[in-house]
């Protein structure tokens, strides 16, 4: 099992859409909320996702598709 975290940029359009319910129910993966800020502004959440790797990487692909910018985080 892999893990990587990421932060979520949402666009303001997605803010009362479910992704991450919809990431969870889709892919066999664990979410684990790190950090997160929204506003006016800024709309980010830092997450730890876990899973296979290749289920990672679909995983990431279908939120930017979705229109979700995607920043790997490092450290």
């Amino acid at each position: 099992m892999a893990n990587q975290v990421v932060r979520l940029n949402y666009p303001a359009a997605l803010l009362s859409v479910p992704i991450i319910n919809q990431l969870i129910r889709q892919y066999e993966i664990t979410v684990n909320i790190l950090k997160a800020h929204i506003d006016t502004d800024q709309h980010w959440l830092e997450v730890q996702l876990a899973g296979e790797p290749a289920v990672l990487g679909e995983a990431i692909e279908w939120l930017k598709g979705q229109g979700i910018d995607i920043e790997v985080m490092t450290g």
